[in-house]
């Protein structure tokens, strides 16, 4: 796995630094905050004063449920309030981006201008608004960003609580769809080598959890698919309901199940004046090309983008004018 092969790199970072900043992208799911979690333990072995940074006002349902029973385990920390804890030696401080490498889907751009020292932890694809200055510790093999800090958590031999384990491997399950996309024997691998740590399948379900009436919600987006091209799915919310981000995320999921469909776009809006877009692919189709250029990221088989200040209809033109320019 690259993340071994780069080990030396990060923990050359991790050592001559004091205090560490985590920081995932907006809009958290379980991958960005599990894998934040697991290397804060890791970096408590080595002595190290550690903050997530979690900047989301909103949490979707799962994040929601780790942070309020984490509550005084973990140490989070707003972005705002990072002058309270930092390092007054600035070459002390190091910033650890996970789960993104994207400038603009970070928790805090401020962040990013404030320590100078920064790594970044990712299994999504590299583009135009990748982090510069950063190292880069990026494997676009693994199927999550928590699959790769179990790797580095098993390699350091950190005696991590079942409860923690969990939290990984629900990362995991979430990024692999219930290990049906982008999954290989490595992350099967993790999977077990967590379940051997006490890692529980139903506590994994618990988090993951749905609830009926939003479930009943995201059925009303599954009355209006278009199909592009006999193999794209698209489909839009109505302008009066505001959609989690994950909603959007496990419609997009789903549209891959039907037949001949190789890849899903689906957008509505996630706040009063935003839209938000989910996209999956089966990897047949490059899903990544049209979101970098709707400002958003991801990889080859998921991602996202969000659109302030526009209504439902001008992104629903803008994808499809991007979708015909790729089929052309």
């Amino acid at each position: 796995m690259a993340i071994l092969k780069e080990k030396r790199k990060i923990f050359k970072a991790i050592r001559h630094a004091k205090t560490i900043f985590l920081m995932g992208h907006k809009d958290l799911d379980l991958d960005a905050l599990g894998s934040c979690v697991g290397l804060e333990l890791l970096l408590k072995k080595k002595k190290k004063d550690c903050y997530i940074v979690i900047d989301d006002k909103d949490h979707e349902l799962g994040v929601e449920k780790v942070l309020r029973e984490l509550e005084g385990c973990i140490n989070v920390i707003k972005s705002e309030n990072i002058d309270k804890v930092i390092n007054p030696n600035l070459n002390k401080n190091l910033l650890i981006v996970l789960d993104t490498n994207k400038t603009d889907l970070v928790q805090s751009k401020d962040l990013l201008k404030k320590v100078d020292k920064k790594l970044v932890i990712d299994h999504h694809d590299l583009g135009k608004s990748t982090i510069k200055d950063a190292i880069m510790i990026n494997d676009t093999n693994s199927s999550s960003t928590c699959e790769m800090i179990t790797k580095l958590i098993e390699h350091n031999d950190v005696d991590i609580d079942s409860y923690y384990a969990t939290i990984l491997l629900s990362g995991i399950v979430l990024d692999t769809n219930n290990f049906t996309l982008k999954t290989s024997k490595d992350t099967y691998y993790a999977a077990f080598y967590l379940a051997s740590l006490g890692a529980s399948a139903k506590k994994v379900q618990y988090l993951l959890k749905q609830d009926i009436e939003e479930y009943k919600e995201r059925q009303k987006l599954m009355t209006s698919i278009d199909k592009i091209d006999k193999k794209i799915a698209f489909t839009k919310a109505g302008p009066n309901t505001i959609y989690r981000r994950e909603d959007l995320a496990k419609v997009a999921d789903t549209l891959l199940f039907f037949n001949d469909i190789e890849a899903s776009f689906v957008i509505g809006k996630i706040g009063k004046n935003t839209v938000g877009l989910s996209a999956r692919s089966l990897g047949n189709y490059d899903i990544i090309k049209i979101l970098e250029k709707l400002g958003g990221g991801g990889d080859e088989i998921e991602g996202a983008a969000r659109f302030e200040n526009t209504t439902l209809s001008k992104v629903e033109k803008m994808i499809k004018e991007y979708i015909a320019k790729e089929g052309e």
